[in-house]
Parts: structure tokens; C-alpha cells; sequence
């Protein structure tokens, strides 16, 4: 690993859980004046981490803690791998592993509430996997490479080449970002029937460590997006920025102006998009490449 990759390394794992956070405010912000309230502060995110750090752990079984503190380290050296410039199909192994870990730390509190939120979080990444895995392909049929190091060193754009799979990996985004009409298994906010899901009986410290995981997991989820645009020229690391606050805004507004589909919805219109936009956009690349 050289220099350049340790220190992307280290701004990630320093600096991901601010600009998280952050992005966790800007969306309470933004989404509350889309609701026509003042909403609270941009910082109010690390307010609440900070308070249920404070908090006197309730834990149902010890083992819980465990499996939470390893769902966060998975989900660090996700976003590790990723901006070390690894293999991106072994970094998308990595968030699947994550979110193993992540239903197995809810399943051991035996809450209803929380066995539910983990069968549908299970049915989503049945719903997603599969378009998350022809994103990774889609960048090596376009690339000639699975490394993100290589693929950022293009002269064009990996969009030019597969802008349905563009499109495809923002409609699951939906989903990882647990956003309307897709927040299924759980949501940011508590409006739906099975409450916090597969965050039910989080409390304290573990519910703070959930947190942090996903403000690391927004942070490798929008670097994915900006990997589209990112190439050799400087001047696409500026575009990449704008086309990622331009696509966090589009995941607010539709979690705002969408109600909750069924579980059947969303299998249906994952995988058909997953088949449409994936599969039709990847065979065109190999088509043209013989």
C-alpha cells in the first residue's frame, strides 16, 4: 500500500464520521423544512451519539455488544478497502458482511419488533445484492479492472460507459440508505408499523455504535457514486463532489414525498430494474467490446 493509500485510509476512518453526521443533519434539516417545520441543528446527529453513549447499558445478552462492535468494524474496513483503492467486488463483499452482522446483533434480543425488522432486512438484501454485484461487474467490463485505484486513473468517466448501471445503483441506494419507499426493515424516523425494526432493542452505546456504522457506510456509499464520474482529470473529483450532493438530495426529497411499499413492491421493482438497467446496459458493453 503506498503513501497515498494510507493517507486516504486515515481521512476516511477520521473523517467519514463527521461528514456523516453532518449529511445525517442536513437531511433532519432539509427534510423538516420540506414539512414546513424549522427542524433541529445540523449537529443535533452527534448530540444524540454522544447522549446514548452516556446512557447506562441494557444489554440483553453480552454477546449483542459484540456483534455490534463487529458490524462496526466491518463497515470500516469497507470503506477502508475502498479508499485504499482495493478490489471494489471485495469491498461489496465486505458491506454484505456487515450487514450480517448487523441482523445477527438484533436477532439475539427475541423481540418481535426486532424479528420482523431482521426478516425484511434479509428480503432486502435479497432485493439488492444482485444489482450491488453487477455494479462491480459493470465497472470492470467498462474499465478492464475490479481495483478502484485503476479505475480513477481512467481518461473517461466510467458513466460515459454504463449510465443505466448509474442509475440502477441509485435506486438501491434507496434502499442501504434506508429511505422511503423502501425503509422496510427500519427507518431513520418512527413511522412505521414495526417501529425501529431491526434496531428495536438497540439501546445506549450499541444504538450509538449502529449510528456510527452508517454514517461510515453514507460516506463508501457516496464514494461509490463519485467513483462513476472520478477520472484522470482534476477537474472530475470537483464534478464527483456536486453529483454526490446532488444525488443525497434527491435520496431526501424521495423519502419525503413517498409512502412505504410492501415487501412484494420491492422485490419486484428491484429486480426489474436490477434486469433492466443492469443487465441490458453491461451486455451492450461486452457487445461492443468484441
Amino acid at each position: 500500500m503506498d503513501v497515498k493509500a494510507i493517507v486516504c485510509v486515515i481521512l476516511y476512518l477520521v473523517c467519514a464520521p463527521f461528514i456523516g453526521g453532518l449529511l445525517d443533519g442536513f437531511d433532519r434539516k432539509i427534510s423538516a423544512r420540506m414539512q414546513g417545520r424549522k427542524g433541529p441543528s445540523v449537529f443535533q446527529p452527534f448530540y444524540d451519539v454522544i447522549k446514548l453513549f452516556q446512557k447506562e447499558p441494557l444489554i440483553v445478552k453480552r454477546s449483542q455488544k459484540f456483534l455490534v462492535m463487529t458490524y462496526l468494524l466491518f463497515m470500516v474496513i469497507t470503506g477502508s478497502l475502498f479508499f485504499a483503492g482495493m478490489d471494489l467486488l471485495l469491498c461489496f463483499f465486505a458491506l454484505t458482511t456487515c450487514a450480517m452482522f448487523l441482523v445477527l446483533a438484533s436477532s439475539f434480543t427475541h423481540s418481535p419488533y426486532a424479528s420482523i425488522g431482521c426478516q425484511r432486512e434479509l428480503l432486502q438484501m435479497m432485493a439488492y445484492e444482485p444489482r450491488v454485484l453487477l455494479t462491480a461487474v459493470g465497472f470492470y467490463v467498462a474499465t478492464d479492472s475490479f481495483a478502484v485505484r485503476e479505475i480513477v486513473t481512467k481518461d473517461i468517466s466510467a458513466i460515459a460507459y454504463m449510465p443505466a448501471v448509474f442509475i440502477g445503483f441509485l435506486f438501491i441506494l434507496t434502499i442501504k440508505m434506508r429511505k422511503s419507499p423502501f425503509d422496510l426493515s427500519t427507518a431513520h424516523h418512527a413511522h412505521q408499523e414495526v417501529v425501529k425494526g431491526v434496531t428495536q432493542e438497540m439501546v445506549g452505546s450499541n444504538l450509538a455504535l449502529i449510528h456510527l456504522a452508517e454514517w461510515y457506510e453514507y460516506v463508501f456509499l457516496l464514494g461509490v457514486v463519485g467513483l462513476f464520474i472520478v477520472n484522470s482529470h482534476p477537474i472530475s473529483y470537483v464534478v464527483a463532489v456536486v453529483v454526490i450532493l446532488l444525488t443525497y438530495f434527491l435520496e431526501i426529497l424521495i423519502d419525503n414525498v413517498s409512502a412505504r411499499v410492501t415487501w412484494k413492491t420491492l422485490l419486484f421493482s428491484t429486480w426489474f430494474v436490477t434486469l433492466i438497467s443492469g443487465g441490458i446496459n453491461i451486455t451492450i458493453l461486452v457487445l461492443m467490446q468484441r
